[in-house]
């Protein structure tokens, strides 16, 4: 029961800690994706949706290679005198960023391409600053589709099990998450503390959907409302 609460309490650290740097993160990348017109964009696009399709054991892989001793990473990290990020906890934050970024960006930028230009045209005409644009027009009109990718980014970071063997092992209190710790009971043959933990995260997945599904059907009547 303690290491259940452990990798229960990990988990959502975890997903808080690599919710909040994807939001930075992937704000300027949606931005970018959603106004530029560079052909750098489709490229960019298809690196940045990578994740959707491509295995998590392929990508928790090349992360292991990268943050290890030889890697570029690896040897940065030793350089700056953290030493390597593999099995433990920051190494999961940064392995978690790359395979969540593709569900926090996209529904940013929906959201921004859904506003129009319009918003963006009448903030230029008086003479807003960038900063001052992006807090009085992006972000009202597009917080729905920043509430979302929160919403994704969190679960997603919760659910995942690939990336996280591969790049933190099974560490107690360290990178050993829920998903983790479901296998290891199966593993020991301890069903009832694996079907306590996968009802949880059962409940879990449940809610999330239905907080979208209720933030959409919220975006859909304001969208009637004013008769767009």
């Amino acid at each position: 029961m303690k290491d259940d609460i452990a990798a229960i309490w990990l988990t959502l650290k975890l997903a808080a800690t690599v919710t909040i740097i994807l939001l930075f993160i992937s704000t300027p990348i949606a931005w970018w994706l959603a106004r530029s017109r560079s052909w750098l964009r489709g490229p960019v696009s298809a690196l940045v949706t990578l994740p959707l399709i491509l295995p998590p054991t392929v990508l928790g892989f090349y992360l292991l290679i990268a943050m290890g001793p030889s890697g570029p990473i690896g040897q940065f990290t030793q350089q700056l005198g953290i030493g390597l990020l593999p099995f433990t906890f920051w190494g999961l934050v940064i392995a978690s960023v790359f395979y969540s970024l593709p569900f926090v960006v996209q529904p940013i930028q929906n959201a921004i391409v859904s506003m129009g230009d319009a918003p963006l045209e009448a903030a230029a005409t008086l003479r807003a600053s960038p900063w001052d644009t992006f807090c009085n027009v992006v972000l009202p009109q597009a917080k729905p589709g920043f509430f979302t990718a929160a919403i994704l980014g969190f679960a997603h970071t919760i659910g995942e099990f690939g990336v996280i063997l591969m790049i933190g092992g099974n560490i107690p209190e360290e990178t050993r998450v829920v998903s983790v710790q479901i296998y290891d009971h199966v593993e020991a043959l301890n069903y009832g503390h694996a079907h306590a933990l996968s009802a949880i995260m059962i409940a879990f997945a449940f809610s999330v959907l239905l907080a979208l599904n209720i933030l959409n059907n919220k975006k859909a009547n304001a969208r009637v409302n004013i008769g767009i």
